[in-house]
């Protein structure tokens, strides 16, 4: 298929106008390393939300979800629903803790936590971890994916057309920092959830509508609830009991995944560190958390129930998101959906880029080779970071073979490791060999079970990502608790240093605090996180499964799922008013 001159102009006018709202931040991210990689510390939580919102709408994630859906049905999307529990844990007792340690990367709190070599050697190993070989596998897989969308629906070779729009967004990143980033963001999120809207109410339409629909994807599943049903039976064959239980009970709080860390991290933590307030820096998660797990899904299941009637066989499942555009869009709508791809691909590039620069810039250059760096310096180093990084990406991009594969590696890989990026917050005891040992631990776990004894992470039945994920997740726990025990624990100086300035609270922190004369000072929101977070979670999957029934099922149950939900979001934010945790602290 080729694209008609109007849904060239469409895409045209899309790319200038994204290019113009982010050149016209350069000078302003140009200032200072924190105005190019924490936008000066003054997001509004809209703004930081929508930004973390459109990053993690790649041109992976449609395709991602389609596969899913078109090996286990809807409930296959659990894979990462499932996080909605750490994003909600997130928001209500991380998201202030953050804002309060006043970092420029989660790499830099090593050595505000912890103290002496081992802080400096675990910010160094986790910065470089992070910014390379995560990061890079990071953009090959979106790549790939753009790469996908691109041969099928513009008729193009699909590695050369990538490489264009590629450099055109490291190009656009390398000047506009995060300032620019963000901007942009939220014009990219508009346009990619209309694009994405509007493909799928064609979608349905082709195949006679949602009740059609409904028939049709029951039919090939076997029955409506393997198709359609949100929790399937325990003896579910498409997606097993053991695979469910990882991603609902385990994997959620144990394993790390950009986008959803445990106790926070990565580009959610940036968006959260460059945030106005504390508050604000709660209220950007929680509309991340909303946006992402709640709204966001349904036009991309839809649509891929829709490639699943039309297209039963294919090899690779995710290409029938692709084929619906193909075979059903109009012009200039191909091109509208051509502009909200690239809209998703440029947001998630760029943040990646700028991300993994801020670790190059913040925790190798500034920390460890240049320390009376100028801010002028440290911005151009910033600037050819990122360049660095858009090679680096270009070499890694073809050893990812699909999206699903990168998604269940990487999960896996950093299994375990949840436990203490959350325990640390709140067990005084933990130290740097800690977080070094569990990253050790997660990393030889994961790899031999799957190239030592040929257990796949990305075994299309999960069975093997089950197997996988529940033995990493116990080595690595075990190691760390061992070594943690088996090692000295911080000064008191480090520790005391660390509490007035984050006041993590609770009863892990009992000894430090009763020694600064804070004895019994509960964490942030005391019992309101704990309610919050439980109303949260419920309120997810209730507007969640409340606009599927909606949809594909009952009417009336989706109007009462999401009545109920939005119940808990109010409970939320009458909470919220309550919480007197967010005024001033002293340090």
């Amino acid at each position: 298929m080729r694209l008609s001159v109007l849904d060239w102009l469409v895409i045209a006018i899309y790319l200038i106008g994204i290019a113009a709202v982010g050149l016209a931040f350069t000078r302003r991210s140009g200032r200072s390393m924190s105005d190019y990689f924490v936008s000066g510390r003054s997001l509004p939580w809209w703004l930081a939300g929508t930004s973390m919102v459109a990053t993690t709408f790649a041109a992976d994630t449609p395709l991602a979800v389609t596969g899913m859906v078109a090996r286990h049905g809807v409930a296959g999307n659990w894979l990462w629903w499932s996080f909605a529990l750490s994003g909600m844990l997130t928001v209500f007792f991380f998201s202030r803790l953050w804002h309060r340690a006043g970092v420029v990367t989660d790499a830099e709190f090593a050595e505000l936590r912890y103290s002496g070599k081992p802080a400096a050697a675990l910010r160094a190993v986790r910065s470089l971890y992070l910014a390379i070989p995560i990061n890079l596998i990071i953009m090959a897989w979106v790549t790939r994916a753009m790469v996908t969308i691109i041969e099928v629906v513009v008729g193009v070779q699909g590695w050369a057309a990538v490489i264009i729009l590629f450099v055109f967004t490291a190009a656009f990143s390398t000047f506009a920092g995060l300032w620019g980033i963000v901007a942009t963001d939220f014009i990219q999120f508009i346009v990619a959830m209309v694009g994405s809207i509007v493909l799928a109410v064609v979608a349905v339409k082709s195949v006679g509508g949602l009740d059609a629909l409904a028939l049709q994807a029951a039919d090939h599943f076997g029955s409506s609830e393997a198709a359609l049903s949100i929790l399937p039976p325990l003896s579910a064959s498409w997606l097993p009991i053991s695979t469910l239980f990882v991603f609902v009970a385990i994997q959620w709080w144990a394993a790390w995944y950009p986008g959803a860390e445990p106790g926070g991290g990565g580009y959610i933590a940036q968006r959260m560190l460059a945030t106005k307030d504390e508050k604000q820096s709660l209220l950007a998660t929680l509309w991340f958390n909303i946006a992402h797990y709640a709204v966001r899904p349904w036009p991309w299941i839809l649509v891929a129930l829709v490639s699943v009637v039309r297209y039963p066989n294919l090899e690779n499942p995710e290409q029938g998101f692709v084929l619906v555009m193909v075979d059903l869009l109009p012009s200039p709508l191909k091109g509208l959906l051509v502009a909200a791809f690239a809209a998703a691909y440029v947001s998630t590039i760029s943040t990646h880029l700028n991300w993994g620069a801020s670790y190059l810039v913040n925790d190798i250059y500034t920390r460890f080779v240049n320390r009376d760096a100028t801010e002028r310096q440290r911005v151009m180093v910033a600037r050819a970071a990122t360049l660095l990084l858009m090679v680096a990406a270009l070499i890694a991009m073809r050893f990812i073979s699909s999206v699903e594969q990168g998604w269940k590696i990487l999960i896996a890989v950093g299994a375990g490791t949840g436990f203490v990026l959350i325990l640390r917050w709140y067990w005084w005891r933990l130290n740097a060999w800690s977080e070094i040992s569990a990253m050790a631990a997660s990393l030889i776990a994961a790899t031999t079970l799957q190239y030592g004894f040929g257990y796949d992470a990305a075994d299309p039945s999960g069975i093997g990502f089950a197997f996988v994920m529940m033995w990493t997740v116990g080595f690595t726990i075990a190691t760390s608790l061992v070594v943690t025990f088996l090692t000295s624990p911080e000064p008191d100086h480090q520790l005391a240093l660390f509490y007035k300035k984050v006041r993590p609270g609770g009863l892990g922190w009992r000894k430090v605090s009763s020694q600064l004369g804070l004895e019994g000072e509960g964490i942030p929101g005391g019992p309101y996180s704990l309610v919050n977070w439980f109303a949260g979670c419920i309120a997810i999957y209730a507007v969640l499964a409340g606009i599927g029934q909606i949809l594909l099922g009952t009417m009336l149950y989706g109007v009462l799922a999401i009545g109920f939900g939005g119940f808990c979001f109010w409970l939320i934010m009458r909470n919220l008013g309550r919480d007197r945790s967010f005024e001033p602290i002293a340090h």
